[in-house]
């Protein structure tokens, strides 16, 4: 007879004082949120077609795992986000700034590839990072909220494709950001320490935008931290460095560490908020330690490659920054396709030198959705629980 069967012969009072002492027995007893919708906010690792929208569609072969043709995202199939809405029951997000086909009823996605927290003063073709910071995203939350309320109100096929106002307060709120804000730091020839001197505004930016959402009504909020970009092939091949700063697994450490004293401020931020924001909910996901793991112990979790890109061309790994997933050259007249695809994409962990498969995604939400990587650890089904996040 397992624990669990002996539970329910005990008497009612010591039952009781059972569970008193026992938070987690508390916390799965307790019935999962609704979330009548989600709203991202984030980089490329969460864009669902933003960027596609302004910039031109992601191209073939992005998208043939799962959508079996461009999707808008920056994979062969599916983003964590995409995973995150179908385990609370929703369908997945359109992006805010695609015009054809969106339905923003169960939310709206605001992330593009690209993006930063902090304003870029550079534009998209000179750096390759994003207009759409985090502030405009939030503006473009802020308009949407407003305005979706009044277009509503014409009925027929308006009130069918936009939210409810009550929902906008019970939804979840999610953000994975902050990756571009290092990158482009030393794409920009700073020093570590000068990257390192950029985090502290970085975060204020960053509470400063969660903290006005707070003050739209947004309660339940879902934090990724910034994952180990120092394993990526965009940039251990765009920033070399010396042999004795590259770890077992082939990662540049300067660059994970790095990424280690943002997550550590972040925490600290949540932290902040938690004392600050009374009313909200807030999980800090450790999404750092998921994708190291994954990629130090590939074969381990079933990836025949950590490091090597699927979809690129050329290089140590099969990255090339010049002609990239997707690319295509002419030659004499004739067009000729480099960028192209492995034929096994589930057993890559990197897509295209920047982003993840949809396999490793896929692998990376698993392992987070039931709590093991949150603070407070508890289940994404139960995000919305705010006795439990203190």
């Amino acid at each position: 007879m397992g624990s669990s069967s002996l539970l329910y012969v005990l008497p009612s009072t010591v039952l009781l004082s059972f569970m008193t002492l026992s938070p987690f027995l508390v916390v799965f007893a307790t019935n999962p949120c609704q979330f009548p919708a989600v709203f991202n906010f984030g980089d490329s690792n969460s864009d669902t077609g933003g960027l596609s929208a302004v910039f031109g569609q992601a191209p073939s072969p992005n998208g043939e795992s799962y959508f079996l043709s461009p999707a808008g995202r920056y994979s062969d199939g599916r983003l964590i986000v995409d995973f995150i809405a179908k385990s609370v029951g929703l369908p997945y997000l359109s992006a805010y700034l695609d015009a054809l086909g969106a339905n923003f009823t169960h939310g709206a996605n605001f992330a593009t590839a690209g993006s930063t927290i902090r304003p870029q003063n550079t534009t998209m073709q000179q750096s390759g990072f994003s207009p759409i910071s985090l502030n405009v995203q939030y503006n473009e939350f802020y308009d949407f909220h407003r305005r979706s309320q009044v277009v509503r109100k014409k009925g027929g096929i308006f009130e069918q494709l936009l939210p409810k106002d009550e929902d906008f307060s019970r939804a979840l709120y999610t953000f994975d950001i902050g990756q571009n804000d290092l990158t482009s730091g030393y794409f920009s020839n700073m020093t570590t320490d000068q990257v390192k001197a950029t985090i502290p505004d970085i975060l204020l930016q960053f509470k400063n935008i969660v903290e006005w959402v707070y003050g739209e009504g947004g309660r339940n909020f879902w934090i990724h931290n910034t994952g180990p970009f120092g394993c990526l092939p965009y940039v251990i091949e765009r920033l070399p460095v010396l042999a004795e700063q590259v770890d077992s697994a082939g990662c540049a450490t300067p660059f994970n560490q790095v990424a280690q004293i943002f997550n550590q401020g972040l925490k600290e931020v949540v932290d902040q908020m938690r004392e600050e924001l009374p009313l909200a909910a807030i999980t800090y996901v450790d999404v750092y330690s998921v994708k190291y793991s994954l990629i130090s112990k590939a074969k381990k979790h079933g990836f025949e490659h950590s490091l090597r890109t699927c979809c690129g061309h050329g290089g140590r790994y099969n990255f090339n920054q010049q002609f990239g997933c997707g690319s295509r050259i002419t030659v004499h007249g004739k067009e000729i396709f480099l960028g192209k695809s492995c034929k096994n994409p589930s057993g890559y962990i990197i897509w295209d030198g920047v982003h993840f498969t949809q396999s490793a995604n896929k692998w990376i939400f698993e392992q987070i959705v039931d709590g093991s990587f949150s603070d407070p650890p508890i289940p994404l089904n139960l995000a919305c629980r705010r006795e439990q996040s203190h």
